[in-house]
């Protein structure tokens, strides 16, 4: 457990409890979560694939790929997240398999096993987030695709995600984020080539505080997702 900091980790633990309430600090999540889903099919189809969530927290988008046929095991560090994730099952009826492991031992435990990854939200809250990609590219079978979703590191990025989305919205907690940690898309797409992963697609996310929704968009100032797939 050495590329984790125990005070984000200590955030989510906190809340943990909160996971799958909609009108919760979780709130976005719940609302970008069809647009993932989305988004990750419009590259492959998820029924029957095996299937990696990285940094799974209480289930949300584990749980959505379930519900599309996928074979989804969700990895985290949060204890706590991942008792929530195990008890929604219950209420669910769907099947996840939820460890508490990192991305580093499970890629070592388990490589080429997948034939998609999943790492939204995550990147930008570890010490290595390099260290999280090429983990994930040495889950993925050859011809895996990866997914990934980050904050890009721009002045526009600090007003929206953080003094927006913390202090004057309040969609998140004061605190969730540090600027500094965000990642701009070009160190991404570069640690995704060094451990074997080309990137195929990028897109933005949207958010309209009028309409208060979501949405796809080309620009990729605030947050982002790429699309990445492994060498045949």
């Amino acid at each position: 457990m050495t590329n984790v900091d125990p005070l984000e980790l200590a955030k989510f633990d906190e809340h943990a409890h909160h996971w799958w309430d909609p009108t919760s600090e979780f709130r976005p999540l719940h609302e970008i979560n069809p647009l993932r889903l989305s988004w990750i099919e419009s590259h492959v189809t998820l029924a029957g694939k095996r299937v990696l969530d990285v940094g799974c927290g209480g289930g949300i988008l584990s749980e959505g790929m379930a519900q599309r046929g996928a074979k989804v095991t969700g990895i985290d560090l949060s204890a706590a997240a991942l008792d929530v994730a195990k008890l929604h099952l219950l209420e669910s009826g769907l099947s996840v398999d939820y460890r508490l492991e990192s991305a580093e031992d499970h890629a070592e435990a388990h490589p080429g096993a997948y034939e998609v990854v999943t790492c939204m939200e995550l990147l930008e809250h570890v010490p290595d987030p390099e260290s999280i990609v090429a983990a994930c590219a040495a889950t993925l079978a050859p011809g895996g695709w990866a997914f990934f979703a980050t904050i890009n590191r721009t002045p526009k990025a600090y007003l929206h995600a953080i003094l927006g989305a913390e202090y004057l919205l309040r969609l998140l907690p004061r605190g969730t984020h540090d600027f500094g940690k965000f990642i701009r898309p070009a160190e991404l797409a570069r640690w995704a080539r060094s451990h074997g992963l080309e990137p195929v697609a990028l897109k933005g996310l949207g958010y309209n505080p009028l309409t208060k929704t979501y949405r796809l968009i080309d620009e990729t100032a605030v947050n982002y997702l790429l699309a990445a797939r492994k060498a045949t």
